[in-house]
């Protein structure tokens, strides 16, 4: 590929790559790796523990310490199943929009930050850009986790980050942290005819899942609140339940997958040791008088702290001023924002597109947002010249 390229062909590109988070990342990875070192640009590549995926870390202008970071992921969630109008691995125009799988989440901004490399190197930055690529934020974050570990082994720590989420390129100071929980109740089985003897895993499940609801309403309720959240307050979610096999025995497991999206400086965690709490208590002991083995098991399987940047830091000022807006909101989506700040490195979201397009049959991004994204990493860049 050319040194010089616009946005949208960098986009093409991006997307014709299935970087789907089940598949490998490492074409992709081995495609932007030596696009940049074509241009002088030095990567770093950290790799997950199979060896199939990898990170890039690259430092546009002077190997020094601070300066800013641009990071974006580059895998997606699946297509099977949706009904695309086209393939969803081919960039499509239309009317002003840009479709195809990873367009607006979040290959975009990564096309964006990366079509600006050419531009950047000529500026004479006195301040280094960090390029941060990443994979599997669709899944558990492990790319970001992996990242971190790589700067604190590396010492190339950049002061700042900006996470090109879609935002609508509006500045976002904070978001929700999430946790998701498995929850298996293990019963004791038996014929229907005969309920005292065996212990309902379904039912155990879904006494566990009314206790969940009545918690949600309560946080909707009594709170804490923070104003600017939609909604404003914790909440807690349960998505999938399954269990039993046929009708007439009493089913011996049941599963539920949930998650709670917490405000910032509530600990997750702390919401598992409550409801742990409750099951062992109110749940569990009628389980174990007919069964000591019967209970409840459950998994962490994923989390991420939330993101909090004050108003008033230099970030924020920055960010506003270069993406020229006035204001700055909180979303309630996760980002690998709160990784990073939980590093200690100041994060804030701005980036090109809308979340509501993300994950949907026919993604798209408008090229006016992309037009917007160059707009935006220019302006940052002339603060880093002088």
């Amino acid at each position: 590929m050319q040194a010089n390229v616009t946005t949208t062909e960098m986009l093409a590109r991006l997307v014709s790559f299935d970087t789907t988070s089940r598949n490998s990342n490492l074409e992709l990875i081995d495609f932007i790796r030596a696009w940049l070192e074509g241009l002088g640009v030095a990567c770093r590549l950290s790799h997950d523990p199979t060896g199939r995926k990898a990170n890039i870390h690259a430092i546009v202008g002077p190997d020094a310490p601070g300066g800013i970071a641009l990071s974006g992921h580059v895998d997606t969630v699946p297509v099977d199943g949706q009904a695309w109008s086209s393939d969803p691995f081919t960039l499509r125009e239309a009317d002003g929009l840009l479709y195809g799988r990873g367009s607006a989440d979040m290959k975009g901004f990564v096309a964006s930050m990366l079509a600006a490399v050419p531009g950047l190197l000529k500026r004479g930055l006195t301040r280094p850009i960090h390029l941060f690529i990443t994979y599997d934020e669709e899944v558990d974050m492990a790319g970001a986790r992996r990242l971190i570990e790589d700067l604190a082994q590396s010492g190339r720590r950049p002061a700042l980050c900006v996470v090109g989420e879609p935002s609508l390129m509006q500045p976002i100071l904070a978001h929700k942290g999430r946790l998701a929980l498995r929850v298996k109740a293990i019963g004791r089985s038996g014929h229907s005819s005969e309920p005292a003897r065996g212990v309902n895993a379904i039912f155990a499940a879904a006494r566990a899942i009314a206790h969940i609801a009545a918690e949600a309403d309560r946080l909707a309720i009594e709170g804490p609140f923070m104003p600017g959240f939609d909604p404003p307050h914790a909440t807690a979610h349960v998505g999938t339940l399954k269990g039993g096999t046929i009708l007439n025995i009493i089913p011996e497991l049941a599963e539920f997958v949930m998650e709670w999206r917490v405000l910032p400086g509530m600990d997750p965690h702390a919401e598992v040791a409550k409801l742990r709490a409750h099951l062992a208590t109110a749940i569990e002991p009628a389980m174990k008088a007919v069964d000591p083995a019967a209970g409840f098991v459950l998994e962490v399987m994923d989390w991420a702290p939330a993101m909090s940047l004050d108003a008033d830091h230099a970030l924020a000022t920055l960010v506003k001023s270069a993406a020229g807006s006035n204001a700055a909101g909180y979303v309630s989506y996760g980002t690998e924002g709160g990784l990073f700040e939980e590093a200690g490195i100041p994060t804030i979201v701005c980036g090109p597109g809308a979340i509501a397009q993300a994950h949907r049959p026919d993604e798209f991004i408008a090229q006016s947002q992309l037009d917007a994204c160059d707009a935006f990493i220019a302006r940052l860049a002339e603060r880093l010249v002088t």
